[in-house]
């Protein structure tokens, strides 16, 4: 189990040199959040702060003067934060549909980066963001924190050493009431000190509406993917990890319908059924928007299953449930478990900000959140053209079966925003 010690006890005095100086765009909700996790280390600064609500970014910056006693640099216009030189790292908590332009603009910058997960809003936007890290040579983690878990990277150990035997299928199940969406609103005015077409961005020219901005604006195609984008690649990707898999899956099978008879406005989906085959096992995800209950006694998780025994885990901790061999009499596993784990942001923030100072890779690459990502994006672009079954070449990055899949593997952005080419 992780323990965060007092940063005066291992961080005293840490020489301004030695020091990595982080920029936040994006401030509302997780955007603080991150940066409150790099500021608990003493050896953070934060020089400078942007979005494009000036009422969340002069909020957040009195709290970061008051709490850490920094006054970082305000912006509504994350390019001419960029330009600021002094800027080490930038963490980019911005609606989806927002990542990959904030990603390429700071790795042209030479910025080192943390990236909320997803790692974008469509597949050709999560490849030009893996090209353009590996062009500039920038260290860049994902936000899918999971891999900093020890209530994870435990039963990683006991999978890959043989503890549960053979592993056969990975359930993983969803299960949250915010996905079924938010409350239905008209169009209005666009709130005072928000720049809404600067928030719109690359995404559609549309009118403002509360229940498609701040908090909600995930449950719509031109920003996010609904709860399945939202937890699917966290859990999805802890599945992959069992086998250390960084690859697209070639085949995905879904059910998507929305059963709720609940008035709510989205567009994405609300129960999700989606099978992933692999060469020797298979991820099974199961998601209901708008309850919270789930298998194992949790509101999510993942079940691994092996001939021995079968792991159950989630951020709190795993218990092991081994088999019994009737033949010899005694089970076929260890009975283990781990419980009361707290979450992992402060580690995967750590593991960031030393990989800053070494230049190696982070727990996280940008091929992980790759991985993860189009194992969502794919199942939404099955559900949202009605083909339960679509096959991936992602040598060639395009469907190989259907080719209205392949109109939603690029977004047409709005102009003047144009779609970065590494």
């Amino acid at each position: 189990m992780f323990t965060i010690l007092p940063s005066h006890l291992w961080a005293a005095n840490t020489a301004p040199s030695d020091k990595v100086n982080v920029a936040l765009i994006g401030c509302r909700n997780f955007g603080t959040k991150i940066l409150r996790d790099h500021l608990g280390f003493d050896d953070v600064n934060c020089v400078a702060m942007c979005d494009v609500d000036e009422n969340i970014l002069n909020e957040r910056a009195a709290t970061i003067k008051e709490n850490y006693n920094q006054s970082p640099r305000l912006y509504k216009d994350f390019r001419k934060m960029l330009e600021q030189k002094d800027i080490d790292a930038v963490i980019i908590s911005t609606p989806d549909h927002w990542h990959c332009l904030n990603f390429v603009m700071a790795c042209q910058a030479d910025k080192d980066i943390y990236i909320e997960k997803p790692l974008a809003n469509t597949i050709a936007e999560c490849d030009i963001m893996v090209r353009a890290s590996n062009r500039y040579n920038r260290v860049v983690q994902v936000g899918q924190q999971q891999r900093s878990n020890v209530s994870f990277s435990e039963p990683m150990h006991i999978i890959k050493s043989g503890g549960i035997g053979q592993l056969r299928k990975v359930n993983i199940w969803a299960n949250f009431n915010y996905g079924i969406g938010t409350i239905p609103a008209e169009d209005g005015p666009v709130p005072q000190g928000v720049d809404f077409d600067m928030w719109l961005g690359p995404a559609p020219q549309r009118k403002f509406n509360r229940a498609r901005f701040h908090g909600s604006w995930r449950h719509f195609w031109d920003y996010g993917g609904g709860l399945f984008s939202d937890w699917g690649v966290h859990l999805i990707d802890v599945a992959l990890w069992a086998k250390d898999l960084v690859e697209a899956p070639e085949s995905v099978i879904t059910f998507a319908t929305d059963n709720s008879k609940q008035q709510r406005m989205r567009e994405t989906f609300d129960t999700m059924n989606v099978i992933f085959p692999k060469s020797d096992f298979v991820i099974n995800f199961d998601m209901t928007a708008g309850i919270q209950q789930g298998p194992w006694d949790h509101p999510f998780g993942l079940a691994f299953i092996g001939d021995n025994g079968t792991i159950v885990a989630n951020r709190n901790g795993y218990r092991l449930f081994p088999e019994w061999d009737n033949n010899e009499n005694k089970y076929r596993a260890e009975t283990r478990s781990l419980s009361g784990l707290q979450e992992a942001h402060p580690h995967h923030v750590r593991n960031f900000l030393d990989c800053i100072k070494t230049r190696q890779k982070p727990v996280c690459t940008p091929e992980m959140g790759y991985a993860a990502a189009l194992h969502a994006h794919i199942p939404n672009i099955a559900a949202r053209i009605g083909e339960p079954i679509l096959n991936w070449d992602d040598k060639n990055k395009r469907f190989t079966n259907n080719e209205k899949a392949n109109e939603f593997i690029t977004p047409q952005y709005r102009a003047p925003w144009v779609l970065p080419s590494i």
